[in-house]
């Protein structure tokens, strides 16, 4: 074989096992990105599914910008102030030479459903005006085999005097039978009555409102009804507390105890060991019952000399349950067997404690391990529900992220409205996916990389 056809054979395999690794890539991935477009439509559940709609336009991106900072100085998430002013341009195609009797109106529509129907908010229809629709430009158009005029006609909504901020400013337009819709300064968020009427949710929206309508729902909506505070950052907060101390607890307690049955002599050892792999095979279902109790009766009556009657909706309950798993200490007691005892036995001799050397040698060399577990313990936290279910149980201000998240299927899968359900639901995918992205070198570094010199 030449040297030139042997290389065109290994570049060959290298191009396979390439377009192998991006078929699984695209494969594993796809899911994710489809998730992600579909949690910025207004209609998730729209079939067929398209990649192309109003949310991904560079077009209404630029327009959102205009109208938020327009409406109130903010282009991000946008709203309307008193004194300021928008104007918003929409064509139709229209066959007869006198333009089409439109027909346009602010709307009392409450924010949303579910929670967001809950509160009182001012109705943008009680503040602002709309003047219009005013004609500004006539041309001749061929729609297909129809022919006519293209008319552009131009909205002002103008907020007088002086007001609450407007978060939204929702309109509709409605045209008669026979107009088509041909574009607008923003598009409109859906078409009712069979495109007749052309609905937008909210004409001074920005960018990120725009963009990303269901997230900022999400935050905005979900709301106490005794403070007033974001539910859902609340419950994003909560979890990222519970999440951080677990991993801490943890990553303590794991490679203390997993040092210690990894090198440390003493009786029952072995024992003790296989109780906690047999501990690993029991779920936590079996035990949840015990466990609930053990809780509410304050671990045995001890939280009662603080003046706790029960630990139950309590973080301090939820804590306590689950300071370190077994699956932690077994994953650092066999990484703590792979490292090579000369290590120690070198520390010994100059004059370290097994503390010493556990908290200067061993764990510093033990990066991996203590990388995988705390990815892993964060991960388990954060999506956990079963278990804060049956502890946490109210006020809603206790909830962590998954029992929000149930609270927001109850509340607004009755009424169909799926986008913010699914933006919560990936929203809550978005820290653990930076958490393995930032650490996952630490699922393949080497166990004692430069430990040992030759």
């Amino acid at each position: 074989m030449s040297p030139r056809e042997a290389a065109r054979r290994r570049w060959a395999r290298v191009a396979w096992i390439y377009g192998l690794l991006l078929t699984f890539g695209v494969f594993f991935v796809g899911p994710f990105l489809m998730g992600f477009l579909a949690s910025l439509k207004p209609d998730p559940l729209e079939w067929p599914f398209t990649l192309r709609f109003a949310q991904v336009s560079p077009k209404n991106w630029a327009a959102a910008w205009r109208l938020g900072r327009a409406g109130s100085g903010d282009p991000w998430l946008g709203g309307m102030r008193p004194g300021r002013e928008v104007v918003l341009e929409v064509a139709y195609f229209w066959p007869e030479d006198t333009p089409p009797p439109l027909e346009a109106a602010v709307p009392r529509r409450r924010p949303g459903a579910g929670m967001g129907a809950v509160f009182e908010t001012p109705y943008a229809a009680d503040h602002v005006r709309l003047l219009g629709p005013e004609l500004v430009e006539k041309a001749p158009a061929r729609l297909g085999e129809k022919e006519g005029y293209a008319y552009r006609f131009r909205l002002r909504v103008v907020y007088p005097g002086e007001g609450p901020f407007l978060e939204r400013v929702p309109l509709d337009l409605e045209a008669p039978r026979g107009a088509l819709y041909l574009g607008a300064t923003l598009d409109p968020t859906r078409f009712e009555r069979r495109g007749r009427v052309a609905s937008w949710d909210n004409v001074v929206p920005g960018f990120v409102g725009y963009v990303f309508h269901n997230y900022v729902r999400a935050f905005r909506e979900a709301r106490s009804l005794e403070t007033g505070e974001s539910l859902f950052l609340r419950w994003t907060l909560n979890s990222f507390f519970l999440a951080a101390v677990k991993v801490i607890t943890t990553l303590v307690f794991a490679s203390m105890a997993g040092y210690a049955l990894a090198r440390l002599r003493f009786p029952g050892r072995q024992a003790l060991f296989l109780f906690m792999l047999f501990s690993m095979m029991v779920p936590g279902q079996v035990t949840f019952i015990s466990n609930y109790l053990v809780l509410k009766d304050g671990i045995f009556g001890l939280s009662k000399l603080f003046g706790v009657e029960t630990l139950l909706n309590t973080y301090t309950g939820l804590i306590l349950s689950g300071l370190v798993g077994a699956g932690a200490v077994f994953i650092m007691r066999q990484f703590f067997e792979s490292i090579p005892r000369e290590v120690e036995e070198a520390a010994l001799i100059d004059g370290a404690t097994p503390w010493q050397t556990l908290f200067r040698i061993v764990l510093p060399m033990s990066t991996p391990a203590l990388g995988a577990v705390a990815i892993l313990t964060f991960q388990g936290t954060w999506n956990e529900f079963f278990w804060p279910f049956v502890v946490l149980t109210s006020p809603r201000e206790i909830y962590t992220l998954p029992l929000g998240l149930l609270s927001f299927r109850n509340a607004y899968g009755q009424v169909g409205d799926w986008g913010l359900i699914l933006a919560g639901g990936f929203f809550s995918m978005v820290p653990v996916l930076v958490l393995f992205a930032v650490f996952q070198r630490y699922f393949v570094e080497g166990v004692s990389v430069g430990a040992l010199k030759e």
